[in-house]
C-alpha cells in the first residue's frame, strides 16, 4: 500500500510543480497576461508550490523509509512554511475574489480600483498577514513543554498533533488556534461567499455572454475555493481534538487543491490557453529558423 502511495502521490506532486511553473511562465512571457486576474494567478500559483513543498517531499519520502522521524527544529520550520504558505492561499483567492468582484460590478472604475501600486499593495499585505499568522502560530505552539511520547499522529507537523504531546494545560493554545487559524478560514470564506453572490445578483442585467464569461471565471474560482477552505474550516474551527479522518481531510487542502489549481485555471481559462498556443507557436517558428 505504501509503495502505491508513494507513485501516487509522487505523480501529484509532479502535476503541482510541472502545472504550476507552467502557469507562471506563461504569465510573465505574455504581455497580454500582465493584468490583476493574472498576477494574482501568478502569486496563486508560485504559493501553491511552496505550500506543497512544505508537506510532500517529506510524506512521499517516508512512503519509501522504514524510520519516519522529523528533527525538532525540521518540525518548527515544517509548521512555520506550512502556515506561512497555506495563510497567503487563503489571503490570495480572497483578493482574487475580490478582483472578479470590481471587474465584473465596477467595470468602468476596475482600472482606478485595481491599479498595480493598488495590486502590490494588496499582494504584500497578503504575505505580511500570512508572515504574522504564521510566526504566531508557531511560537504559541512550541513554547510549550514536551512529554517523553514523541510520535506525532499525522503526516506532517500540524498544531493540534503537535499540542497532543505537550505536557502543559493547552486550553489558552487551543482557544487562540481556533481564533487564529479558525477564525481567518471562516471569515475569508464568508468574504468569498458574500463576493459571489454580489456577483451573480449584478449578473441579472447582463448579456447572455457576460453572463456564461463571468460565471465560467468565477465558477472556477469557486471550486478552488471550496476545496481549500472547507477542509481548513473543519479542521481549525474547532477545539484541539484529532479524528482519524483528519489525515485524509488534509490531503485537500495540502496536495488537491494545489494540483486542481493550474488544471482548472488552465482548461476552464481561454486567455491562458491561448497565451500557451502563442508561446509553443513562436518557439516552434525559432526552432524553425535556426533549422534553415
Amino acid at each position: 500500500m505504501q509503495l502505491m502511495f508513494f507513485a501516487l502521490f509522487l505523480l501529484f506532486y509532479i502535476v503541482i510543480m510541472v502545472g504550476n511553473l507552467l502557469i507562471l511562465l506563461t504569465v510573465f512571457s505574455d504581455p497580454r497576461l500582465h493584468t490583476p486576474m493574472y498576477f494574482f494567478l501568478s502569486n496563486l500559483s508560485f504559493v501553491d508550490i511552496a505550500y506543497s513543498s512544505a508537506t510532500a517531499p517529506k510524506m512521499i519520502a517516508d512512503f519509501v523509509s522504514e524510520k519516519k522521524t522529523i528533527s525538532y527544529w525540521g518540525c518548527v520550520t515544517q509548521m512555520f512554511t506550512f502556515h506561512f504558505f497555506g495563510c497567503a492561499e487563503i489571503f490570495v483567492l480572497a483578493i482574487m475574489a475580490f478582483d472578479r468582484y470590481a471587474a465584473i460590478c465596477q467595470p468602468l472604475r476596475y482600472t482606478t480600483i485595481m491599479s498595480a501600486n493598488a495590486c502590490i499593495v494588496l499582494a504584500s499585505l497578503s504575505w505580511l498577514g500570512a508572515l504574522g499568522h504564521s510566526f504566531f502560530q508557531t511560537l504559541l505552539t512550541f513554547q510549550l513543554p514536551f512529554c517523553n511520547n514523541q510520535v506525532i499522529d499525522h503526516y506532517f507537523c500540524d498544531v493540534h498533533p503537535v499540542l497532543k504531546l505537550a505536557c502543559a494545560d493547552t486550553t489558552l493554545v487551543n482557544m487562540l488556534v481556533i481564533a487564529n487559524s479558525g477564525l481567518i478560514s471562516l471569515g475569508c470564506f464568508l468574504i468569498l461567499l458574500a463576493s459571489y453572490t454580489v456577483i451573480l445578483f449584478s449578473l441579472r442585467k447582463r448579456s447572455s455572454e457576460s453572463q456564461r464569461k463571468a460565471l465560467s471565471t468565477c465558477g472556477s474560482h469557486f471550486t478552488v475555493v471550496t476545496f481549500f477552505f472547507v477542509p481548513c474550516i473543519f479542521i481549525y474551527l474547532r477545539p484541539s481534538t484529532t479524528f482519524p479522518l483528519d489525515k485524509a481531510v488534509s490531503v485537500f487542502y495540502t496536495t488537491i487543491t494545489p494540483m486542481l489549481n493550474p488544471l482548472i485555471y488552465t482548461l476552464r481559462n481561454e486567455d491562458v490557453k491561448n497565451a500557451m498556443k502563442r508561446i509553443w507557436s513562436h518557439k516552434v517558428s525559432l526552432k524553425e529558423k535556426q533549422k534553415g
